[in-house]
């Protein structure tokens, strides 16, 4: 049970936070923090301020305001609590403070705790690469009558976001009301409307000639915010010190996200190939020649001056490149074909982030007595040569170790 103390735990947010903590099994709320602690009935305690707090806890969570970030900080410094950053509207200031105190204490820090905007982020990073300076930007946020700050938190993360891909080099322009001259090719408008209980609402417009692409993400309700900021609290229960973000926590929860097989490559392996790179150059040369496509490609360290080399290709290009191979007889390597295997394959962003995640796959694997052939590897990627006869068992172990 990962104990919580909440801070501005009597807000609306706050509320919603509460009520969906209630129901968690994993979290248990031990205090909360307020300016105003008898505003609510709740079934902890509440401190009007974060220095009167007696409990201990895993993960101390902020819904309230940016001022009083300084004495939150100060209760998570003193007592080495990681720290989950839920509220909007801070300051560069307030930032520099974040990125200060995560390097003595771990602290958590989005502008936005739903997980829709936070994939919304990799979606127009992606548009804007396209794009470039061919397309105008704009960005409309809308929220309800009491919020505060404007424009969001999440609409400078957004045009933030967007910004990386222009290194920068975009300027942002706040509403057009008096502007009289022409839009600039530079600039990323942002616009804030307010209104009534609209829960939130985001729109990025890439604007080019004769189309238009809207990027909209829209919140039915604040509970997407409490149960995102859970998934942190959960997320960074026991982290050590950093700055951490959504992203991360999303990737700590999925590291592996697709497992897909290929039942018609064949291996080539060929022993004691000798040390000397223009042998490699004309071989992939002559296979590239031929128009063969290989895939995954593994060397040894040289040993005595000479070297063991695999690689992959279609199966129905095997006998072109088994000529290939075999004239280098002569130079005493000996090419050994494997045709029954199957390349497997295990993905996904989170693996470049989390330690660990071959040692799993090999593992369950060697539970299984199913051997390796061939391993070839990336930051997101796994590739493996098995016997074809092992596929369903390794790829049913695999996807339950990282419930797929």
């Amino acid at each position: 049970m990962i104990k919580l103390i909440l801070h501005g735990c009597n807000g609306k947010m706050g509320q919603v936070v509460a009520a969906a903590a209630d129901i968690d099994e994993k979290i248990e709320i031990v205090a909360g923090i307020d300016k105003f602690p008898t505003a609510k009935h709740n079934p902890f305690p509440v401190y009007e301020d974060p220095s009167q707090v007696k409990e201990e806890a895993d993960v101390i969570l902020d819904f309230s305001v940016p001022n009083a970030l300084p004495a939150l900080l100060e209760l998570s410094r003193k007592t080495s609590t990681p720290l989950v950053v839920a509220t909007t509207g801070l300051s560069p200031q307030n930032l520099e403070e974040v990125r200060q105190h995560s390097k003595e204490t771990a602290i958590f820090h989005a502008a936005n705790m739903s997980v829709g905007i936070n994939l919304m982020y990799e979606l127009i990073q992606k548009s804007a690469s396209v794009f470039g300076d061919k397309f105008d930007i704009e960005i409309t946020e809308k929220h309800h009558s009491s919020k505060i700050d404007a424009p969001s938190g999440t609409a400078y993360a957004l045009a933030n976001s967007i910004n990386e891909v222009f290194l920068n080099s975009k300027h942002y322009v706040y509403g057009r009301h008096s502007k009289t001259d022409k839009r600039s090719v530079n600039e990323i408008g942002i616009h804030a409307l307010r209104g009534g209980t609209i829960a939130g609402e985001h729109t990025v417009m890439f604007a080019g000639d004769d189309e238009i692409l809207e990027i909209t993400h829209s919140a039915q309700s604040r509970k997407i915010f409490a149960l995102g900021a859970l998934t942190a609290v959960k997320f960074m229960a026991g982290k050590k010190s950093g700055l951490y973000t959504m992203s991360d926590a999303l990737l700590d929860q999925s590291p592996v996200t697709n497992i897909y097989t290929n039942n018609y490559r064949a291996m080539i392996t060929m022993n004691g190939l000798p040390y000397n790179p223009v042998i490699l150059a004309n071989l992939f040369g002559a296979l590239a020649d031929g128009d063969l496509n290989i895939d995954m490609i593994s060397q040894t360290a040289p040993v005595n001056k000479s070297i063991n080399l695999s690689f992959t290709l279609p199966l129905e290009n095997l006998s072109y490149a088994m000529e290939l191979s075999q004239a280098y007889e002569d130079e005493g390597a000996r090419a050994d074909v494997f045709e029954d295997i199957t390349q497997l394959t295990v993905e996904g962003l989170g693996m470049e982030r989390q330690s660990g995640i071959a040692a799993r796959i090999f593992q369950v694997l060697a539970k299984q007595n199913i051997p390796i052939k061939l391993i070839t590897t990336s930051e997101t990627k796994i590739s493996i040569i098995i016997d074809q006869q092992n596929e369903k068992t390794a790829v049913e172990s695999i996807m339950a170790v990282f419930n797929l």
